[in-house]
């Protein structure tokens, strides 16, 4: 075996010194605090809670904001670090803002269809124009959030003045990125059975694994390279607490979703419905701004893009933010460059 040489030696050395102070730095973390921004709980129905986030001020922008994560994974991406928080963006540009937090499923949710989270949101948007006094309200949304609330603004159009969708799949005859192309030939009817009617968080999140394969290891690598840095490593360190807080999944809506989209891309077809109605797209008549990332994987721009010609609003705004589907929210861009975007159109739109 060839002994190494001294540069190799110090590599070695350093690394040991770089875990050992690592090891303390980690040692001294108490705790890993995310979605730390205030909030009050105003409306509570099953597992839901609707949050209204806390202002010292008046907001500057009267039509109050509602936020509609998806139903994977949990809206705490959106608050994860406190120098860069989505939400606390928005609410230092000025805004009104409450939050829908689904909650985790259980057994007894089950049942639960897209019908029933279309309810939940109109449930939530009713609360929030008695409590403000606003007949409309502006409607900001994320992924799969994002096209329940286009399906909810196409049934209730009269409800919302401007929609804001975020990474948001439309149409679904894409074949660009895995999961689009993986979703097409599985058996949803056997998986949700197989899952006794509720689908767990960990399925899917192995699922967003293999669509990056070299992940974990590049997840090493980098926690190697940051272990010593405190502040580095509790980024770190959230985002992996925000990934295992994985709620699961309401087998019905879960099925619902995946075979009437995914499958046979009824929104675009104008064949969902909803409610006992036919979805139409071209009902959205209010201003829409459609952001999308050039980078995403897991919402290829192919799939948002659409929305902007599908729609009857006149009044449209497609934003291309260069980056992957979770920048949008964490990364230094999007603090520095969408978010005040964001802002800057709402001023725009809220006469």
């Amino acid at each position: 075996m060839e002994s190494l040489n001294i540069n190799q030696m110090k590599e070695v050395i350093e690394l040991a010194e770089k875990m050992i102070k690592g090891a303390e730095v980690l040692k001294n973390i108490q705790d890993i605090d995310i979605a730390t921004t205030p909030k009050t709980a105003v409306y509570k129905e099953d597992k839901l809670v609707l949050y209204h986030y806390d202002r010292e001020t008046p907001p500057t922008i009267k039509t109050p904001v509602l936020i509609t994560y998806a139903l994977v994974n949990t809206y705490k991406m959106l608050d994860l670090q406190p120098n860069r928080s989505y939400i606390k963006n928005l609410l230092k540009g000025g805004t009104n803002l409450y939050l829908v937090d689904w909650g985790f499923p259980t057994k007894a949710d089950s049942y639960l269809t897209c019908d029933d989270y279309i309810d939940y949101i109109d449930h939530c948007v009713d609360f929030i124009r008695k409590e403000t006094g606003h007949n409309r309200i502006n409607l900001l949304s994320i992924c799969q959030g994002g096209t329940l609330s286009v399906i909810y603004t196409a049934l209730y159009q009269e409800k919302v003045k401007n929609l804001i969708p975020h990474v948001t799949p439309i149409d679904f005859s894409t074949n660009d990125g895995l999961l689009f192309r993986w979703s097409k030939n599985m058996d949803f009817d056997n998986l949700v059975a197989g899952y006794h009617g509720l689908i767990p968080g960990d399925f899917l999140n192995i699922g967003f694994e293999i669509l990056k394969p070299m992940i974990k290891l590049q997840k090493q690598q980098n926690l190697v390279n940051i272990i010593d840095d405190k502040d580095k490593l509790l980024n770190f360190l959230r985002m992996e607490k925000w990934i295992n807080e994985s709620p699961a999944q309401a087998g019905e809506c879960f099925r619902q979703f995946m075979k009437e989209l995914y499958q046979q891309n009824k929104l675009v077809k104008g064949e969902l419905v909803i409610k006992g109605k036919k979805v139409n797209l071209k009902n959205i008549t209010c201003p829409l701004l459609n952001i999308y990332a050039t980078e995403d994987h897991l919402v290829p721009p192919a799939s948002t893009i659409p929305l902007n010609d599908l729609v009857g609003s006149k009044d449209k705004t497609l934003y291309g933010f260069k980056g992957g589907h979770i920048g949008v929210f964490v990364g230094s861009k999007s603090q520095n460059e969408l978010s005040p975007a964001v802002i800057e159109w709402f001023k725009e739109h809220d006469k």
